[in-house]
């Protein structure tokens, strides 16, 4: 069977792509992603957005997606999503589709080949890419890759804090989950209590680290599935946001950084996009502090200094070679500033997509709520 994305070049596909929702102070990396094709000028496709939630601004702007589509919640698993996602290609034809969320990455893993056999190309790392740079075991895969990491362990239960010292955790510590947000704690108390809000939020285990002193370095690329590292984009954080997310950052040029990708990415073989998040202490050594395995929030910036990794994406899933995509060199000093702003949406079209999961009228949706 010849598949509709063998019928013409990448640049006239039909492009899903997951993680629509922008709170402020946690943007997901989808609008970033959906906003880089767009303004790619030679694009002429449609962009089709994919949430979880009725109000994920990304599935209501129509200047950054043509459609929007609610999923199952990744917990509901593998077979609940390729379900939704066979409605949802009923009515919207995808030649490609970009995951965006860490919580998504296993089921969408679970279901590559028959997306496949649909026509819808995915770049995506296998199961054990995943799982080797999940965050506690971060340390045995910097140790194969030879980069620096701080120690992390983890946690059943909250009690560790109070013993800590007599291990040599001294604080400040920081506490994280398997899957999203961190915070760093300076008693006892205060780690307990980050631990509550952890377990409640993303489930056991949760996670200590050594804290770091140092300045946030981070870089993305793509990992061509073989250990090159295609199209790195690094960037220093200038503000943050109480999570710790960046709300500006300026596009850097630093050759360790570089060589820490390089060494990660072989290391693992990677395939598909990836974030490190890395601290470099004063004496000037990086630490690598966690690994996304997908694009970051930040992404548009590559589209600014003018290596549009989302695109550069499709072209490798259409079989251009790395070494032919139209990557700029660097541009150090490109500056971006994030802002949030409303979009206006008429109630109509929230009921729609409450009670249809799609803003379009024609399909209706799985209980993604379950």
């Amino acid at each position: 069977m010849i598949h509709h994305a063998e019928l013409q070049h990448w640049t006239r596909w039909n492009i899903a792509v997951t993680g629509m929702n922008a709170k402020p102070d946690n943007p997901g990396p989808g609008v970033a992603v959906a906003r880089c094709l767009r303004e790619e000028g030679s694009f002429r496709g449609r962009i089709v957005g994919l949430g979880y939630e009725t109000l994920d601004p990304g599935l209501h702007q129509r200047e950054t997606c043509d459609s929007g589509h609610l999923l199952p919640y990744p917990a509901a698993g593998a077979a609940a999503l390729l379900e939704r996602l066979d409605e949802v290609l009923e009515v919207e034809p995808v030649d490609a589709l970009i995951p965006c969320l860490d919580a998504e990455l296993p089921n969408f893993i679970a279901i590559e080949a028959e997306l496949r056999r649909r026509g819808v190309r995915m770049m995506i790392p296998g199961r054990e890419q995943l799982r080797r740079r999940d965050k506690d075991r971060l340390p045995e895969l910097c140790a194969a890759a030879g980069v620096a990491t701080p120690d992390v362990r983890r946690l059943p239960g909250a009690d560790f804090f109070d013993t800590c010292a007599v291990e040599g955790w001294a604080y400040p510590l920081v506490v994280k989950s398997v899957f999203y947000d961190a915070y760093v704690v300076n008693s006892p108390a205060e780690a307990k209590l980050r631990f509550q809000q952890m377990a409640a939020s993303w489930g056991y285990p949760v996670l200590v680290q050594r804290y770091v002193e140092g300045d946030e370095v981070n870089l993305t690329a793509l990992g061509d599935g073989r250990g090159a590292m295609v199209g790195e984009v690094m960037m220093k954080k200038q503000a943050l946001t109480d999570k710790g997310k960046a709300w500006a950052g300026v596009a850097i040029d630093d050759p360790d950084l570089r060589e820490v990708g390089r060494k990660v990415l072989s290391e693992l073989r990677w395939c598909g996009p990836l974030e490190l998040e890395m601290l470099r202490d004063e004496s000037g050594t990086l630490h690598l502090i966690e690994i996304n395995p997908r694009f970051p929030a930040w992404i548009y910036l590559s589209h600014g200094v003018g290596r549009n990794l989302p695109a550069a994406l499709l072209a490798l899933l259409h079989g251009t070679k790395p070494e032919r995509l139209p990557l700029a060199p660097p541009r150090p000093g490109t500056t971006f500033i994030r802002h949030a702003r409303e979009t206006i949406v008429p109630i109509v079209d929230i009921a729609n997509l409450t009670l249809t999961g799609s803003t379009l009228p024609a399909i209706g949706m799985l209980a993604h709520a379950a």
